[in-house]
């Protein structure tokens, strides 16, 4: 049974930039709604939603800020009349951190160019006329820092199907987690967690998966307190890998070694050739997929049936559609 801890109405919680849900609290009081988003993700997401230019006391609209100075702990300023931000929106911030623990997110998305909440790439004005461009923003840094496990994006990258991908993926993975061990930490557990997660480790990361597996071996003897700690941050590294055509088509394989006994010789030939143009960047990852699946309930194969790589998150977001 799933705990309402980590999930409500029936959706996981992430955090996000207020703007993109199309709420006009931008500096010229305007949005930035994303649809898919707003509309496609959220209907299988409970957003948190966060302004932190607007929470910590800016006016709708007002001047815009901008970053200044040193590029690792930079000023929050407007942009003509120099008006300090920064100790605010901190002082803020460190209260909201402390709210936002209690909303058990398994996910935040920022948004890009923003001066508080871009994560990435933002421009750090210098006091010589000089301009840095590997700036965050002053909340999207706060968030990093205190929850530095939790999977985080930005708008802007979101638009690449393949980043995209991943870290819808790992917003599910992250969630199952949390599940899984809010019914305590047992060797069992850990066990049917990694089983379910083989393949889905395997197509980020084998190296990783392998010193995985040899953690969970130990869990009969090992103390639980640095074991699942250590498993838990070699799933996020494992993950944070981008999958490639080529670590698909080594799990399709592999899968496709559980049919040997079973499939006819036509059977086996249509996998591979599907795979085989799968391979050559002809079709998407969805078709080689959803025939596996196929012949996982034909064949009734209930090791690969409980692998979340074979659906690790709603079909209804067509992610698998488009890499």
């Amino acid at each position: 049974m799933q705990s309402k801890k980590f999930i409500s109405n029936g959706k996981i919680r992430v955090g996000i930039a207020k703007c993109l849900l199309g709420e006009n609290v931008r500096y010229d009081g305007t949005h930035k709604l994303d649809h898919y988003i707003r509309d496609t993700l959220g209907s299988y997401v409970e957003w948190v939603p966060v302004c932190p230019e607007v929470e910590c006391g800016m006016p709708i609209p007002r001047e815009a800020v901008r970053l200044i100075g040193d590029v690792n702990a930079p000023r929050l300023v407007g942009r003509k009349s120099g008006d300090e931000w920064t100790g605010r929106m901190q002082e803020w911030g460190i209260k909201r951190l402390k709210d936002l623990e209690k909303e058990n997110l398994c996910g935040y998305i920022f948004k890009h160019g923003s001066p508080s909440g871009s994560m990435r790439g933002m421009k750090v004005f210098q006091e010589n006329g000089g301009v840095l461009y590997t700036g965050v923003g002053i909340w999207a840094r706060m968030v990093m820092d205190h929850f530095p496990m939790l999977p985080c994006e930005d708008d802007g990258r979101l638009h690449d199907s393949g980043i995209r991908e991943n870290f819808i993926n790992r917003l599910f993975t992250f969630s199952r987690w949390h599940l899984s061990m809010q019914d305590g930490r047992s060797p069992g557990i850990l066990v049917d967690f990694h089983s379910r997660h083989k393949m889905l480790i395997m197509s980020h990361n084998e190296t990783i998966y392998r010193s995985m597996g040899k953690l969970v071996a130990t869990a009969g003897s090992a103390d639980s307190d640095d074991l699942f700690p250590q498993y838990f941050s070699l799933l996020l590294k494992a993950l944070s890998y981008k999958t490639t055509i080529n670590k698909h088509v080594n799990v399709l394989t592999h899968a496709l070694g559980y049919f040997k006994k079973d499939i006819s010789a036509d059977e086996k030939q249509e996998l591979l050739e599907v795979l085989n143009q799968y391979h050559n960047g002809l079709i998407p990852l969805i078709v080689p997929i959803t025939l596996l699946n196929h012949y996982v309930r034909k064949y009734d194969k209930e090791y690969l049936a409980m692998q979340y790589y074979l659906k690790p998150y709603p079909a209804e977001l067509m992610l698998r559609n488009h890499v």
